[in-house]
């Protein structure tokens, strides 16, 4: 079995004055550092006391499901003679808290839109291609670290 190593780092940068002396005392941004690599502004959403314009966990999360998902498709079409020319996802997600205020993501959609480049690829390139977003749900690391529901429906055409 390989094994790799990340390393990364969390610097809370809401402290007010006061620290987390109340709940409305203190802010929720903080920056994400990962060595050799440029920070993450974050916070909580803006339902959570924080600030919308920065990353939230829960938007960090749905990035790397739909990122680890799109890096195993190209793999996965380059393997089978699908050539990609385009790819974007607009994903979303529903957070739900108990009563008890535990939540977790229940689920994630995502929606791929590809472009592949007919006279580049394989013959029934259009059905590969769709049945490789399956195969590349098994693949994903992140996927695979999680008990969210993930959902994928992709839009194919050629172009």
């Amino acid at each position: 079995m390989n094994s790799h190593t990340f390393n990364g780092s969390i610097s809370w940068t809401g402290n007010l004055g006061t620290g987390t002396s109340a709940y409305d005392q203190y802010g929720r941004n903080f920056d994400v550092n990962t060595p050799n690599k440029f920070p993450i502004l974050g916070s909580a959403g803006s339902a959570f006391r924080g600030d919308d314009q920065r990353s939230n966990p829960e938007d960090l999360f749905m990035n790397a499901l739909s990122s680890c998902h799109m890096l195993w498709y190209f793999h996965l079409c380059a393997d089978r003679g699908i050539v990609v020319t385009d790819y974007s996802d607009n994903f979303h997600g529903t957070l739900e808290i108990g009563e008890n205020g535990i939540g977790r993501m229940t689920q994630v959609i995502l929606n791929p839109h590809v472009k592949i480049n007919r006279a580049s690829s394989v013959d029934n390139a259009l059905e590969i291609a769709e049945q490789l977003h399956s195969e590349a749900h098994k693949f994903c690391f992140i996927a695979n670290s999680v008990n969210t529901e993930i959902v994928c429906q992709p839009q194919i055409e050629f172009c």
